[in-house]
């Protein structure tokens, strides 16, 4: 006899491409009103299991049941009729429509055969007000930020009478302050009695809102345990070993200024920014959103322009707004969207690996095609790239893969100053230990590293010394004694507002 408050469950699911093994017997099961945290590295088969879930794929073997009836999904329709419900990273959501457009897109109330435009406008009021978003149903999706998107979302699978719903890493790009908005609504779904399957990376998150934790790791589930397990422990379920320094930095003293910025500006977004970092150091960037720091380092590296100051590597001055100059003196950029801005994903892991050194490989017109392999070959054995091979779309590869593939262009082109922007946002712990273990490799062999992260205690960890932006300007500098929380955020909330015209960016 079934379980009346199962809604879900998986048994032995497999499921297989070309080469690799995704799901090799994953079993996992939700009830009525939980939260149910999938946890697992890059790669381990999350995703692959979830799009299992929503029609996407079709599993090679094993059992889907739902209310305990063994069922097919076959596609998205199979998985809304059934009360599945996904929402992704990224946003299935069309901009130039309106809010009450993308919630019933396709399945618009129709009077007289007509589109009735005020019973979908009310409706879509009364689904935003369950979800606490307080924007017009009129209102054009592209005018939203991140955190309202994920709102519409919500309340476009609430609108299907959703039952299982489905959140993959949705805190990845939210403040602390919509994180926790956030929260209340996944609480408030919970005691509704709709089941959550939560996917994050952020192991704080999982005893402040989890129920059961089910762990993958290389595409088989090898716990379920209770969501107040210790971290220490629910890290060993996912990498198969315990991690004994979770911020392994290895200081040393460091050498000559390789970067220096000096009196940086750009009217209403920065403004007199000096810096410098030195060989072997890892500097990092912290402050609130909105406070500039991605728009000073795409300055530096030549992708955004700047009205005033100079930026110099080993001490000659470099052209602005060019990032030829940049990357021909040794500046390596990894950028925060490492899917729109870092890697072409229809090409392979050699290609997008070969990409900065493409022209220094390239003679009389012709590529030395056995050098780039070769070349690519050695960087993702020494970054420890999981692939099918060196031919593998890299938009099929896990985000910390890929992440890799980003850092991994810059070592082959011998970069002497890395900027890393966000760069484990999206990652799992062990993942997020191999980067910090590479960045020590590099800080190692001579060359500097500035690091932009919103994870403070990440900023901390790595850096030996810390610069905090606030309203567009450097608020202060402090060693890595110096260095903690809260004299970070006195710094970060340190100019007020008048002295500076808002910055647009982050």
């Amino acid at each position: 006899m079934s379980d009346p408050d199962e809604l879900l469950r998986i048994e032995g699911i497999r499921k297989s491409f070309p080469g690799v093994v995704a799901l090799d017997g994953v079993d996992f099961d939700l009830r009525r009103g939980e939260v149910h945290v999938l946890l697992g590295e890059n790669g381990a088969g999350k995703s692959t299991l979830i799009k299992t879930l929503s029609g996407a794929h079709s599993p090679d073997e094993g059992r889907i049941l739902v209310g305990g009836e063994e069922v097919r999904i076959h596609g998205a329709q199979d998985s809304e009729r059934l009360g599945i419900a996904t929402i992704y990273q990224e946003f299935n959501l069309v901009p130039d429509l309106t809010v009450a457009e993308n919630i019933f897109l396709g399945r618009q109330p129709r009077r007289f055969g007509m589109i009735d435009r005020k019973r979908m406008e009310a409706d879509a009021s009364e689904l935003l007000e369950r979800v606490g978003l307080s924007v017009s149903p009129r209102a054009r999706v592209r005018e939203l930020g991140i955190a309202r998107l994920q709102m519409v979302e919500i309340a476009k699978a609430l609108s299907l009478d959703t039952r299982v719903l489905i959140m993959d890493e949705p805190t990845a790009v939210l403040t602390s302050e919509e994180v926790e908005k956030l929260f209340v609504i996944v609480r408030k779904l919970r005691e509704d009695g709709v089941g959550i399957v939560f996917i994050t990376h952020h192991l704080e998150e999982i005893a402040a809102l989890g129920d059961r934790v089910t762990v993958i790791r290389d595409g088989r589930s090898v716990g379920q345990v209770p969501a107040s397990t210790p971290e220490e422990e629910l890290v060993r379920l996912m990498v198969g070993r315990s991690i004994d320094q979770q911020y392994p930095r290895e200081r040393a003293a460091a050498g000559d200024a390789l970067l220096s910025v000096e009196g940086l500006s750009r009217d209403g977004v920065f403004h007199d920014v000096s810096f410098e970092v030195r060989a072997g150091e890892v500097v990092g960037v912290a402050g609130l959103v909105g406070a500039g720091r991605t728009e000073v380092v795409r300055a530096v590296f030549g992708a955004d322009p700047y009205d005033r100051g100079t930026v110099r590597v080993s001490g000659t001055s470099l052209k602005r707004h060019d990032i030829g100059a940049a990357m021909t003196a040794g500046i390596g950029l990894v950028p925060e969207d490492r899917k729109g801005q870092g890697l072409v994903l229809d090409q392979s892991v050699e290609e997008n690996l070969g990409l900065v050194t493409l022209k220094s490989a390239t003679k009389a017109g012709i590529v030395d095609l056995r050098g780039q392999r070769d070349a690519a070959a050695r960087i993702a054995g020494q970054l420890g790239v999981r692939m099918a091979g060196l031919g593998q779309q890299v938009r099929t590869l896990s985000g910390g893969n890929q992440q890799k593939v980003v850092i991994g262009k810059w070592l082959l082109a011998d970069t002497k100053v890395l900027i890393l922007d966000e760069p484990t946002r999206g990652i799992d712990v062990g993942a997020k230990v191999e980067i910090y273990q590479l960045i020590n490799e590099l800080t190692a062999a001579g060359a500097a590293v500035l690091m932009i992260s919103s994870d403070l205690p990440e900023v901390l960890g790595m850096s030996d010394r810390v610069l905090v932006m606030a309203q567009g300007r450097i608020a202060g500098e402090l060693s890595a004694d110096e260095a903690t929380q809260d004299a970070v955020m006195s710094l970060a909330v340190s100019i007020p507002t008048t002295e500076l015209e808002a910055p647009r960016g982050r």
